[in-house]
């Protein structure tokens, strides 16, 4: 008779040898925030269970708040998570919008992106004022509802001149930096949404607004986020005190500054904000404070990341032993992490990273992602990681980020995907109102604050929705899990669980892909494809100087050389500063006019555009031959 323990490892063999489907966990991580959405639901909407929620949010303070994202399994929009769920999306682009396009997903991925950023954009409606919270954790925790039968108090918190709030201020800047520099190549025109917030401005000086100075403009509003929050500095739950039993800042905000000057110099390449990182890495605490965590609270970890690969780059010369000790920080996360380091992060017998009992798997997902994009940093210059316990190789520290995805997916002791609808064994009720709940369009009997306990909380069943994609709070520390709704420890989702792995399920998902992670992301695109059948040909056409400013109109010829028609032409446009003429823009890309919806063979299209500044880089993105 075979030993028990090889019984065991028999039966662990299939799972482990089957490997993951990181593209299906990818769609169905970004698809989660479909159902955290809250306000008047899209036609596009793919999570059907879900109806318009939080309609008059910010009504009684005189602004338009409704829309954003629900945190967790409550109904409150809470402004410093929710940034920084969006930051972490919009970095998961900036380092593999190649291989997120390559899985699918890039278009959803910034869809879900959008829904957040249109947000920040209505909750900051003047300078120097930042909406921080819509409702309150208290009223919200004592009823069990539906976002769509709400009840609760819909108060809007806000920060100002008199009750500042730096951290949420700086997370929100490096929210709308960071997304800026996934949107610029693809909707140029979303920066001038960026100014629809400044209703003073007419429309007419808005358009010449947008022509003449785009490049300038189009940061305005991220430039005025960070100068609040670092003129007028103060931790946010000082002003928003209801906000404390919630998303305490506990790490201050002197985090969130460095955070945002990151984010900021990588949006603007402006050397100011390099300098901001150079000579205050030390007092802020940026080249001080050794780290083994990152999260919507603590975001030393993430600036440390982003300042060595400045160093790397060979962009911190002016202050190069600044940007050596913040190296030196990260690589202490990155050593501590993988077990190498003097105060390495605990793990559970499973190798899980583990800090807390309360929704730990947000430190896991967030860990993960910095501990990847390091390994390619590292990749990229051809070096290693020296670690107090020896040397560890960039394929070391991907192959750890690799384990921890794993874990999350189902290779652990109790065979649990931790990812709601991935694999045959997933959390069934999990702690989350909308999915615990009938769906209002299946039932549209209004369900009552305390009644939603008394019928929904208790049931011993599972949730009648499926919260696809949605990754729970996890195991505790000896990799055990209680598949029960009242244990909200465990089984309650949260949006910044699942943001880090934008980025990481998509790496995974090509790994044979090449990465040069120090390309300046200005310089990199997120498309790359063939388009042998159909030609382009770009002209300039005509040039006039305005005020200064010399404007270039460029023609572009797109012609079918296949014996086909062509049918659902995709067009990618980069560094376009101005509109386009001749084609329809579409989330990510340009599609035909709307008078045309083919190419017959030998025919061709011409588009238009204007803009101050050398040709675009235009380029077939896709097509179908019919």
């Amino acid at each position: 008779m075979a030993p028990l323990f090889l019984y065991a490892l028999l039966l662990w063999l299939p799972l482990t040898l089957a490997g993951h489907d990181y593209g299906e966990a990818l769609s169905k991580s970004i698809l989660f925030f479909e159902a955290q959405r809250s306000g008047y639901l899209p036609s596009t909407q793919r999570v059907k269970w879900r109806a318009d929620s939080g309609l008059l949010d910010g009504k009684a303070s005189g602004v338009d708040l409704v829309g954003g994202y629900y945190d967790a399994g409550d109904n409150v929009k809470f402004g410093l998570p929710m940034a920084f769920t969006i930051t972490m999306m919009s970095w998961s682009i900036v380092e593999y919008g190649k291989q997120m396009a390559a899985s699918g997903e890039l278009s959803n991925a910034m869809e879900a992106i959008k829904w957040g950023t249109d947000y920040l954009i209505k909750a900051h409606p003047e300078p120097n004022v930042l909406f921080g919270e819509v409702g309150d954790g208290t009223s919200d925790h004592y009823c069990w509802q539906r976002p769509e039968d709400m009840t609760t108090d819909r108060h809007a918190y806000r920060i100002d001149v008199n009750n500042p709030g730096s951290d949420l201020a700086g997370e929100t800047a490096a929210a709308m930096a960071s997304a800026s520099i996934v949107f610029r190549h693809f909707n140029p025109s979303y920066a001038s949404e960026l100014l629809s917030h400044a209703k003073q401005v007419p429309l007419s000086i808005l358009f010449n607004m947008f022509l003449r100075h785009f490049l300038r403009f189009r940061i305005c509003f991220l430039v005025m986020l960070f100068e609040f929050a670092d003129k007028y500095r103060g931790k946010y739950d000082s002003s928003i005190r209801i906000a404390r039993g919630y998303y305490q800042s506990y790490s201050g905000y002197d985090d969130e500054l460095l955070w945002a000057a990151v984010w900021m110099y990588q949006a603007t390449n402006d050397q100011y904000y390099l300098d901001y990182l150079g000579n205050n890495g030390d007092s802020m605490g940026g080249t001080g404070w050794a780290m083994t965590e990152f999260g919507w609270d603590v975001k030393y970890a993430g600036v440390q990341v982003l300042a060595a690969k400045f160093l790397m780059q060979g962009k911190a010369a002016n202050h190069l032993e600044v940007f050596q000790r913040y190296q030196e920080k990260a690589e202490y996360f990155m050593c501590s992490c993988i077990g190498k380091g003097n105060r390495n992060v605990p793990r559970t017998p499973g190798g899980l990273l583990f800090r807390q009992r309360w929704n730990n798997l947000q430190f896991a997902t967030t860990s993960s992602f910095l501990i990847t994009a390091y390994s390619d940093y590292l990749s990229s210059t051809g070096n290693s990681l020296k670690c107090a316990a020896g040397t560890a190789l960039p394929s070391e520290l991907l192959a750890f980020a690799k384990s921890q995805v794993d874990y999350i997916l189902g290779d652990n002791p109790r065979a649990t995907s931790y990812m709601v609808g991935y694999g045959s064994n997933y959390p069934q009720q999990v702690h989350h109102r909308a999915s615990s709940i009938v769906s209002i369009k299946d039932d549209p009997s209004f369900v009552s604050c305390r009644g939603g306990y008394a019928t929904w909380f208790g049931r011993k069943a599972s949730d009648p929705n499926l919260l696809t994609g949605a990754i729970v709070g996890g195991p505790d520390a000896y990799d055990n899990f209680v598949d029960e709704r009242d244990n909200y420890e465990q089984t309650e989702p949260a949006t910044y669980n699942n943001a880090p792995l934008f980025g990481i399920l998509a790496r995974f998902n090509h790994p044979s892909t090449s990465y040069d992670q120090l390309l300046s992301v200005q310089d990199s695109s997120f498309r790359s494809t063939s388009s042998n059948p159909i030609t382009l040909v770009q002209n300039m056409a005509s040039s006039w100087t305005y005020k200064g400013i010399t404007y270039y109109k460029y023609s572009t010829v797109v012609t079918n050389k296949s014996s086909m028609t062509v049918k659902n032409l995709k067009i990618s446009i980069q560094k376009l500063y101005g509109p386009v003429w001749g084609l329809t823009k579409s989330t990510g890309f340009y599609e035909f006019p709307s008078w045309q919806n083919s190419l017959a063979s030998g025919m061709r299209l011409e588009f238009v555009y204007v803009h101050p500044a050398s040709a675009a880089d235009i380029k077939v993105s896709s097509y179908t031959l019919v």
